[in-house]
């Protein structure tokens, strides 16, 4: 291997013709110039210790005692203590745990556990130990349906998750697979290779996805199948979408993980790894990668996907809190979800705040007069209202963290 270069003049010159530019400055020409900064202008280097005082004293600036109604497919969500404690032992939590689990019988084994409470929850037959995320989890199902169908054709809800439907264009436009998005399924679905609906979709409604004449595949919120009956009893072939529900913290938006879960007949196009039980030579459990190649990228175009890592940390934690809540608190969690959620939208309807979801969950759609003037109010005292649609429309969300007096002083500021 060749030690790296610093590209030359010469270079940087042919790369900025390449891609249509002068100068490598109008990289940044979107930024504007009144918010770039000219110089970092940072202070001389610290002793470890007084770099300590200087970081808790900014620390003291923060105010992150807010009230959170934010959702969107990022949730606030009750942690059990054990999980980090857990989760970040030497053992689980090394730069090697997503690359290579096979060296650790116990990652493999928390990988296996992971699938089968997937298997459980969503009532497929079998699931891969996590993808990236649920963005991912969608553009690796139509891809993963193209394959079964031999079609490069798919059907997408619009209602889907925009940082997903934003994954499959990047995922499916150098593939050429045409992508229709639709505001209803067609009745006629033969040509396509699958059809994807989200439920409940970005906006908090439950859809019960109709029987297509193709690949169905479902993504769904994993927590809302605490109470919402399976994808496997409406006919879904693939199920997919993420796990930060699962004990995972909202850490400004990521990473999380996703998982995939599809029928059995389907598993060798599977992507992803998956982890299988056998025994040993002495008889013994144990437990190996299994199904498909241990690293996808040696097929090349026979590979099912690029993926040759996965989630395998995110994934223990997901495993870790399914464990500790059990089958009774997962349901409860879930159930105190749509208490709050629907308390908060009939106190809002009584203030004259119209919801305008039909059937939701935990998380639905009001419309106020100003969407940026109520929620400065609610941010001005210490409430993160919900996510602005647009002018008028606010994707609000609950979950078993948001407390009756977060509800009611929420309704008072209205």
């Amino acid at each position: 291997m060749n030690n790296f270069l610093v590209h030359n003049k010469q270079t940087i010159e042919q790369m900025c013709e390449d891609i249509g530019i002068k100068n490598t400055q109008e990289l940044f020409s979107q930024i504007p110039q009144d918010v770039r900064m000219e110089d970092l202008n940072l202070p001389d280097g610290l002793s470890e210790m007084e770099t300590q005082r200087v970081v808790k004293r900014l620390a003291k600036e923060n105010n992150a005692d807010f009230a959170c109604f934010l959702g969107g497919g990022i949730y606030n969500k009750f942690i059990p203590a054990c999980i980090s404690q857990v989760a970040s032992r030497f053992e689980f939590n090394t730069a090697y745990t997503p690359y290579q689990p096979e060296i650790s019988q116990g990652t493999l084994q928390v990988m296996y556990e992971f699938q089968t409470m997937i298997c459980r929850l969503t009532g497929m037959d079998i699931a891969n130990a996590t993808v990236y995320d649920a963005g991912t989890a969608c553009a690796e199902s139509i891809l993963m349906a193209c394959r079964i169908s031999k079609k490069y054709k798919a059907c997408v809800h619009n209602n889907l998750n925009p940082e997903y439907k934003q994954i499959i264009k990047t995922y499916t436009d150098s593939q050429s697979i045409e992508i229709d998005w639709v505001d209803e399924i067609p009745q006629d679905t033969a040509d396509y290779a699958c059809v994807l609906v989200q439920t409940p979709d970005y906006f908090g409604e439950i859809i019960e996805p109709q029987k297509v004449d193709c690949l169905s595949v479902v993504c769904c919120d994993i927590s809302t199948l605490s109470a919402l009956k399976p994808p496997s009893e409406y006919d879904a072939d693939i199920v997919v979408g993420d796990i930060q529900t699962l004990g995972i913290p909202m850490n400004f938006g990521g990473p999380s993980a996703g998982f995939m879960a599809c029928r059995e007949k389907f598993m060798r196009q599977l992507p992803g790894r998956l982890a299988g039980r056998t025994v040993d030579k002495d008889g013994k459990q144990a437990f190996c990668l299994t199904i498909q190649t241990r690293e996808q990228h040696i097929k090349r175009e026979k590979a099912t996907s690029n993926i040759c890592s996965n989630q395998a940390l995110i994934g223990l934690c997901a495993t870790l809190y399914l464990s500790v809540m059990g089958e009774k608190g997962f349901k409860q969690a879930g159930y105190l979800s749509v208490k709050n959620a629907h308390t908060l939208s009939e106190k809002l309807a009584a203030k004259g705040i119209k919801t305008l979801n039909k059937n939701f969950f935990n998380e639905f759609v009001i419309e106020v007069d100003n969407a940026d003037k109520f929620l400065l109010k609610l941010k001005e005292n210490q409430i993160l209202g919900g996510i602005k649609l647009d002018n008028k429309k606010i994707l609000v969300a609950a979950t078993e963290m948001n407390t009756d007096e977060e509800i009611e002083k929420y309704i008072s500021l209205c």
